[in-house]
């Protein structure tokens, strides 16, 4: 396939590859590949097969507005039923014979009216347009720890569950706190001969409303119009209260009061593991988690939390900075992310040479987490800065996906070859959001997170509302862009 020319080529197929297959299709813009270096669809959800693997948004609202769903079975869908869910959206819009499977992206460059795209096979794909929906939580993070490579059991990280592993009887070894984890470690613990969670910092942990949905709610669904609409909406506004919490970081005490309360009543009869686990920080400031399960499993007998650092891996187990060795026979990485660095990876020159690896070297940034200065007509769908804590990235993705065709548009009105962002206008909008992120809970709140690079900046979320990120991005602005002719 050396050579073949396109007029739009989609990196990946979770969420954010197939809502921009679908609306090309409706804007009539047909001639479009989608690349997927795996083998079969579904991006995250396909990769993240752990035990207890669940979405932390509602169902009803953790899907596309264009393709609801009126037999969701539970309030929060599990892993399975949001794979079978995209694998539907592909199916119903007829995406599948236009995906090209096991086609791995290893670099583009920008040769004045083209990209050239690359594939780890060698072939070159031409594209006049490149859409990224690789998402940010692709590239699992794995600490480098001294003597890993010598541990004689076995070892892996959450988003890489070996299929058919099984973990009875083992002494298990959870190294991490963060949103998997708490999934899989109230699955794992009942079946261990032991586990060990090793906890570098406490998160916050709120009761999740979980609830299978009833068989004559979901036909209420299909059979009383506007019901389902009324019930997604009401989901949006509930969630887009709670953004107010994470701007204004007194307003989260009233959360966090409703965490403590939960970590109160779990943990009546045994204080000292209660204080263990009580984040030191303002709640917001990292993720904020949901379980109704995470705190019973830490309070089983089979069950230890470990709070003293980790100094090194033996054959045998982890030790910890105390001196203490804890023999394992299995580890489990739920460390998460290494968010962001997929584009950083690749090997992506745009006008003039640029590198994005040199751009973006003092951290990622973005004009609306959707174009990038110096690069035409290449767009990023979960770009820096789109993140959310507070609802579903879904009405982020497609609220970028109204721009990427509103900028298609413009360049076909005015018969250009591509759109610029401009420089200028780029930075003016990153100090704004700078500027906001940093008086927000998670530049504020006291705590280390993913949220941040290495040079302290948010580079992850977006400060406000998704009903403001959808207006900025409703129609693209031509004075912030330069046409390439």
């Amino acid at each position: 396939m050396s050579g073949q020319q396109i007029d739009t080529l989609i990196v990946g197929s979770g969420f954010a590859g197939l809502g921009a297959a679908v609306r090309l299709d409706e804007a009539g813009r047909r001639d479009w590949l989608m690349l997927e270096k795996a083998d079969t669809l579904g991006g995250t959800w396909r990769d993240n097969t752990y035990p207890g693997c669940a979405c932390d948004v509602e169902s009803h609202l953790y899907s596309f507005s264009f393709f609801p769903n009126d037999d969701w079975t539970r309030t929060f869908a599990r892993q399975a039923e949001i794979r079978s869910y995209l694998e539907d959206v592909a199916d119903h819009y007829r995406l599948r014979g236009r995906i090209r499977f096991g086609a791995h992206v290893t670099g583009a460059e920008w040769d004045g009216r083209c990209w050239d795209v690359r594939l780890a096979d060698g072939s070159v794909l031409r594209a006049r347009y490149v859409i990224f929906g690789t998402g940010a939580l692709h590239e699992p993070a794995v600490p480098e720890i001294d003597g890993l490579d010598r541990f004689a059991g076995t070892a892996f990280h959450s988003a890489r569950w070996p299929r058919g592993a099984d973990l009875r009887g083992k002494r298990v070894a959870v190294i991490g706190t963060g949103a998997s984890a708490i999934q899989f470690v109230p699955a794992v613990a009942p079946v261990a001969e032991h586990l060990t969670l090793f906890q570098r910092t406490a998160p916050w942990v709120l009761p999740k409303p979980d609830k299978p949905i009833r068989d004559r709610t979901r036909r209420a669904f299909r059979r009383v119009p506007g019901l389902r609409a009324g019930y997604r909406a009401a989901l949006y506004w509930r969630h887009e209260a709670m953004v107010l919490g994470f701007l204004h970081p007194r307003v989260m005490r009233i959360a966090e009061r409703v965490a403590r309360l939960y970590l109160r009543r779990v943990f009546a009869g045994d204080p000292e593991l209660r204080r263990a686990v009580t984040p030191d920080f303002t709640m917001g400031c990292k993720r904020v988690l949901m379980s109704n399960d995470y705190y019973p499993a830490l309070r089983r007998d089979d069950v230890a939390v470990e709070t003293a650092g980790i100094e090194r891996i033996t054959e045998h187990g982890v030790v910890t900075t105390d001196g203490v060795l804890h023999e394992v026979d299995t580890i489990v990485f739920g460390t998460g992310f290494r968010v962001g660095e997929g584009l950083e990876r690749m090997a992506i020159t745009g006008r003039d040479g640029v590198k994005l690896s040199e751009v973006w070297r003092d951290g990622a940034q973005a004009f609306h987490g959707t174009t990038i200065a110096g690069f035409p007509n290449l767009f990023t769908v979960v770009g820096p800065n789109t993140g959310l804590g507070h609802s579903s990235m879904v009405l982020m993705i497609e609220s970028q996906l109204n721009y990427v065709l509103d900028a298609m548009a413009l360049v076909d009105r005015n018969r250009a070859v591509a759109i610029d962002t401009r420089a200028d206008v780029q930075d003016e909008h990153n100090a704004e959001l700078q500027r906001r992120l940093g008086a927000a809970v998670w530049g504020s709140g006291g705590c280390a997170s993913w949220y941040l690079d290495r040079h302290g900046r948010n580079r992850t979320l977006w400060p406000g509302s998704t009903f403001a990120f959808r207006n900025r991005t409703r129609r693209v602005d031509p004075a912030a862009h330069e046409l390439v002719a």
